[in-house]
């Protein structure tokens, strides 16, 4: 960059040598050969049409003009390090910032409701909108129309930076006076019932539980198709139907609807659930605390999770390309 003639990068070399009072030294404090500083110092030279630098016996001393520009050098890169180099701190209580989220209503439920709450307290003058998921949630976060993607870790862009925030598993939900679900829910009952699932977008992608389900031998009949994952819980309600939903939203259900849970039949992979941003945005650091406020209220709020079994990393990453190679426009769970 230059200002009125002057390659601003020199100015760095002039205050070294400034200080420094020696091509050598000056040259290794830079990095640069001593060839490369000597050429700085004659560009400099040129500029400030004075020799800056003289030798005298043995060593060198400054001209009187050198002497005279040590202070407004350092002074100008100082303000260069303080205003641009070094990023200003943040401040929350201060901050008037709109956060553009695109997330389920699984994931704004368990997680956003609470952490938008704390995140009030601190920041009262932030703002947020939260989009539902889209059917290509990655082009729409590389088109800038969303800030934060909560997604499942099977559905993130490695091109991108992100962060797990939590792990769920599933359960199913049914009726508390459906006789289904009196005892142990067995894998003849599970295929046996009807079932309510959801599906989501114009192409009516699946989550993930009803994606994995179809990849087992035997199909389950699926009576209603719902379009959020809340739904399913009222859709559940007052019929001999049920549904296999997320456990941390399904515990908070029954609180509120008379329904029953019981533990899923047979092997199903847990979620992780992750948090992702653009490259760009990696050093925004309002984008960063707010990650770091719902990574905090993700770990604080994990109600009556204890059945989460990992699974090997490498099953998860087969899991991964099976299910991004069936979802190529979406790369990811509705979750």
């Amino acid at each position: 960059m230059r200002f009125q003639r002057l390659d601003l990068n020199l100015l760095v070399a002039l205050d070294v040598l400034l200080a420094e009072k020696s091509v050598s030294l000056a040259a290794d404090r830079l990095c640069l050969s001593q060839s490369a500083t000597s050429s700085a110092l004659g560009r400099l030279r040129d500029y400030f049409g004075d020799e800056l630098l003289v030798v005298k016996g043995r060593s060198m001393v400054l001209t009187a003009r050198a002497e005279e520009l040590i202070e407004p050098v350092r002074a100008v890169l100082d303000q260069i390090r303080s205003t641009i180099a070094i990023a200003p701190e943040f401040d929350p209580a201060t901050c008037d910032r709109q956060i553009r989220f695109m997330a389920s209503d699984y994931s704004t439920q368990v997680l956003l409701a609470g952490a938008l709450a704390m995140i009030e307290a601190e920041a009262p003058n932030m703002r947020f909108e939260i989009q539902p998921m889209g059917d290509s949630p990655i082009d729409t976060l590389e088109r800038g129309q969303i800030d934060l993607l909560l997604t499942i870790d099977y559905a993130i862009s490695s091109d991108h930076p992100s962060q797990v925030l939590f792990e769920d598993d599933y359960v199913v939900v049914g009726d508390a006076n459906n006789p289904a679900m009196e005892g142990d829910m067995t894998r003849e009952k599970y295929f046996a019932l009807g079932h309510v699932t959801a599906r989501f977008g114009k192409s009516r992608t699946p989550a993930f539980d009803d994606w994995f389900v179809r990849r087992q031998k035997t199909q389950r009949r699926i009576e209603v198709v719902a379009p959020t994952f809340l739904s399913q819980t009222s859709l559940v309600v007052g019929t001999k139907r049920i549904a296999t939903m997320h456990r941390r939203l399904a515990s908070q259900m029954v609180k509120v609807l008379p329904l029953t849970l019981r533990e899923v039949p047979f092997d199903i992979p847990p979620i992780r659930e992750a948090i992702q941003w653009h490259i760009t945005n990696n050093n925004d650091r309002a984008l960063r605390w707010v990650v770091e406020r719902l990574a905090a209220m993700a770990q604080e709020d994990k109600g009556d999770i204890t059945n989460v079994v990992p699974i090997a990393e490498a099953k998860r990453d087969e899991i991964a390309v099976q299910f991004q190679h069936n979802h190529p426009n979406m790369r990811g769970e509705k979750g």
